[in-house]
């Protein structure tokens, strides 16, 4: 099925206007803040700002823009306390989504995310009325016109390294492991020299809900663009696909 491919999302993304890079990085420099303030500034001593530091550089972060991020983070004892908050609703046809937040203004990122939803003729739900609906796993995913190593290589090389499940797509590879192991399988790959479009913990779909007429796909696509321009928004899930 098309439109549950991370892969092409990833490729659409990147393909976008500087604007959208830029608020790619304004989601990466909050995870950063956030990771060293958890953490700490050294990266040998904090797997989570290893993996974020990771995704920075999947997403052609300069390294310059990323010491920054990490000497801001450790160095400015006034600087903005961002929090954690997760949104879960509906869009049309009962198809579910799950918005991860990271704010220094829950009220500001609640009203935006509502709105969203609204103008897509969806609805906010209550805490825990999707996500049973997704499992939560570290997700992989590997550009096969980037990767010189064979299939089955790579295959191994992932589940001996602790991943879970590994799946061949068209254009990409995409490596699926249990939350705690996900430092530890990227970290493997990496090793490897393995450059990976993306790698991060990610809320799975255990099933799909096909959209098919074009106003459930002007709602959902609605929903989705306004969340994606909203910087307090880091992850958006949904479990909506298109017909081949």
């Amino acid at each position: 099925m098309s439109g549950h491919s991370k892969f092409s999302n990833i490729k659409h993304k990147k393909e976008k206007n500087d604007a959208a890079k830029g608020k790619i990085f304004t989601v990466i420099g909050r995870e950063i803040a956030v990771a060293v303030k958890e953490g700490g500034p050294d990266p040998a001593n904090n797997n989570k700002l290893r993996d974020v530091i990771a995704k920075a550089k999947a997403n052609n972060m300069p390294n310059d823009t990323i010491e920054r991020g990490i000497k801001k983070a450790a160095g400015d004892a006034d600087s903005v306390n961002y929090e954690t908050c997760t949104y879960e609703g509906y869009g049309p046809s009962g198809t579910a989504i799950i918005v991860k937040c990271l704010t220094d203004n829950k009220n500001r990122t609640a009203a935006n995310v509502r709105n969203a939803f609204t103008k897509g003729h969806g609805s906010i739900g209550t805490q825990g009325c999707v996500s049973f609906m997704f499992d939560e796993k570290g997700q992989i995913i590997i550009d096969k016109e980037e990767c010189d190593m064979d299939a089955d290589d790579l295959m191994m090389l992932a589940l001996d390294a602790g991943a879970e499940d590994f799946n061949e797509e068209d254009d990409s590879f995409e490596i699926f492991t249990a939350p705690a192991d996900f430092s530890k399988v990227r970290e493997a790959l990496e090793k490897e020299g393995i450059k990976m479009a993306d790698a991060n913990v990610s809320m799975i779909p255990q099933n799909y809900v096909t959209l098919t007429t074009e106003e459930e796909l002007w709602d959902i696509n609605k929903i989705l663009d306004l969340l994606d321009e909203e910087d307090d928004v880091q992850e958006v899930f949904h479990n909506f696909v298109t017909e081949e």
